[in-house]
């Protein structure tokens, strides 16, 4: 699907003037690719109408550029846009130029068909796993979206990549053993209160398991093992701090018996004296 949208290109940038084209009523845009980069401002009327369509943002954009300085019509897609989450008004519109004889890669979105599938109808539930898809092809190829008929898959029966219908022109990215949409069983409400009471049992019945108390034990044994050790030696080495004290001792009792013989010397001395006394007498 093609659209058809004008635009305007814009001098200023930043926040401020952002404000005030919205305020006017106006959108700001940047366009990007094929070598070039436009400040832009458009319709947001045009941009809800293009949103809301099948195609969004995989509708190709024919965008009249007035006042560009080269080419006034580009073909463009419309890659990104941001949205107030308050009002729901579009803040902002990022555009990406394309040429037409070079492939791209693009998401198309998933679509399933054939109605209600025949599992779902036995009670099964209905999974999308993929709800879009990584393609790559000419711009002018691309798909609105990808059709997949899940209408005759049974419960735990399900579609992968490698099986999808193929498109001319267009090749899928996605890995081929990727599952797009599946019929998962049902779970009775008997079971899942089952499973719910087990799972609380299991987690109340365990002991909570203490493994830093354990290693401080270990740790705490070992040292007072170390310790016990190092009592022992002492004990049979005897006491390193006594030792020393008993050498002091020992030679404070050699000077003394150095100092008797002195003592010794003394007494002929003062024999010699009392001899000398009697004579003069």
């Amino acid at each position: 699907m093609k659209f058809d949208m004008t635009a305007e290109v814009r001098e200023r940038a930043g926040k401020g003037a952002a404000r005030q084209l919205r305020r006017s009523g106006k959108i700001p845009a940047v366009l990007y690719g094929q070598g070039e980069c436009l400040l832009l401002t458009l319709d947001p009327l045009t941009v809800t109408n293009i949103l809301r369509s099948h195609a969004g943002s995989t509708a190709l954009i024919s965008l009249s550029v007035a006042g560009a300085k080269s080419k006034g019509v580009r073909t463009t897609l419309l890659r990104d846009f941001q949205v107030d989450p308050v009002t729901g008004a579009i803040l902002h519109v990022d555009l990406f130029g394309v040429s037409l004889d070079k492939p791209i890669r693009v998401k198309v979105p998933v679509s399933v068909v054939g109605g209600v599938p025949a599992g779902v109808k036995e009670g099964g539930i209905l999974q999308h796993n993929l709800r879009e898809l990584h393609v790559e092809c000419l711009p002018t190829v691309i798909p609105d979206h990808i059709e997949v008929d899940a209408s005759g898959l049974l419960i735990n029966q399900g579609i992968h990549v490698r099986e999808l219908k193929r498109i001319e022109g267009v090749k899928f990215l996605d890995e081929a053993d990727q599952m797009v949409v599946r019929v998962a069983a049902p779970i009775s409400e008997a079971k899942l209160e089952a499973l719910l009471t087990s799972g609380a049992v299991t987690e109340e019945g365990k002991e909570p398991e203490v493994i830093g108390k354990g290693k401080e034990e270990v740790i705490e044994g070992e040292e007072a093992a170390e310790k016990g050790e190092k009592a022992a030696a002492v004990g049979e080495k005897g006491e390193p701090g006594t030792e020393p004290k008993a050498e002091k001792k020992d030679t404070k009792e050699h000077k003394a018996e150095k100092k008797e013989p002195k003592a010794e010397k003394k007494k002929p001395q003062a024999e010699k004296k009392e001899a000398k006394e009697e004579k003069k007498k």
